[in-house]
């Protein structure tokens, strides 16, 4: 096990508008649940497949502004916000307009 690793490594495409950079996973020695990492959404609409899990998941807002949807809920974000999906909500972030795309760092946490 390599507890840790490099940014050649972990950057993956989700497809148009959204770029996610996995840090921290089970494979880094993260147990029960546990994962980090950073995406950086660029559209401006929210994606139709919203991410849902069975743990919780935890934002924080680096760059940019935007806004969140949990669930029904829909609230604006920019840097420093932060925010959770609990487990089984269905979760997506767009950006605003006129704005650098919205960059958080993730982590899931089993509960």
């Amino acid at each position: 096990m390599k507890p840790y690793i490099t940014a050649e490594e972990v950057l993956e495409s989700q497809g148009d508008g959204k770029k996610s950079y996995r840090l921290l996973t089970a494979e880094n020695g993260c147990v029960n649940g546990c994962a980090s990492g950073i995406t950086v959404y660029s559209d401006y609409e929210f994606s139709s497949h919203p991410g849902v899990h069975d743990d919780q998941e935890g934002f924080y807002v680096l760059e940019g502004e935007g806004y969140a949807k949990l669930d029904d809920l829909e609230f604006s974000i920019k840097a420093g916000d932060s925010f959770i999906a609990l487990p089984g909500v269905a979760h997506t972030v767009k950006t605003k307009p006129g704005s650098v795309p919205v960059k958080v760092f993730w982590f899931h946490s089993g509960i």
